[in-house]
């Protein structure tokens, strides 16, 4: 028998505890100091289209894809390189180790991100997330489509996820109803769109990660009200 558990934390990466706008920059002024403009933009144009048709960012699918339009460009193999020794773990937003060991402390926390099979994986590892939730970590290429299949592998009352996008909150709450408390971290490109605003709001909002190291975390799972995070509000409103 799977053990139910009271409680689960479902927490995103990029942007939510990855600073990923920076890494991309990074890597735009890496592609730009190394290959020029022109190699920057069009690898970038390149990802963009990747997006669009996968759903996710794949940057090693981009750089193939790069490769195969300019053959002879040997120099191309460094790049792979850059991405794969990128020191994630320096661009961890303040406090995100602190936050995942302090929601541990209440139940299973687990990585829940969308991505490739072989980029994103490497990303949460040496980033060092997977050692930090034990090895806990689901990637998909739609999380959102899926909750069937987590829900099966931590089976749990209820769920808290944390995520930077409103319409992926949206449709998790939309699947599990009551028995979820979303988190909006507003940090990140994504969480100041302002198409955001036609989405109904998550039950909590914070501004940064770190900002959960200063909730009273709640004893569940009493169904919440709607609540933004400030310095004078001392945990989930209505838990």
């Amino acid at each position: 028998m799977v053990r139910v558990h009271p409680i689960v934390f479902l927490v995103d990466v990029d942007n939510t505890l990855l600073d990923n706008n920076s890494v991309q920059q990074d890597l735009k002024d890496h592609l730009e100091h190394t290959y020029g403009p022109e190699a920057r933009n069009r690898y970038w144009s390149i990802l963009e289209e990747l997006f669009l048709e996968l759903g996710y960012r794949d940057y090693l699918g981009a750089l193939q894809r790069y490769r195969a339009e300019h053959p002879r460009e040997v120099e191309l193999l460094s790049m792979s390189a850059y991405l794969i020794d990128y020191p994630f773990a320096s661009r961890l937003f303040p406090s995100a180790f602190e936050v995942l060991r302090r929601l541990r402390g209440f139940g299973p926390t687990v990585i829940l991100s969308d991505g490739d099979v072989v980029f994103q994986p490497h990303k949460v590892e040496r980033a060092g997330l997977s050692d930090a939730v034990d090895g806990r970590v689901l990637i998909y290429i739609h999380k959102e489509e899926v909750l069937d299949d987590v829900e099966r592998r931590f089976p749990a009352e209820h769920y808290v996820l944390i995520d930077d996008k409103l319409c992926i909150l949206t449709a998790v709450k939309r699947f599990w109803g009551d028995r979820v408390t979303t988190v909006f971290a507003r940090q990140g490109s994504y969480a100041r769109d302002p198409q955001t605003g036609a989405l109904p709001p998550a039950d909590v909002m914070i501004e940064r990660i770190g900002d959960l190291l200063s909730f009273d975390l709640p004893r569940w799972p009493t169904p919440p009200m709607p609540a933004s995070l400030s310095n004078d509000l001392p945990g989930f409103a209505g838990l």
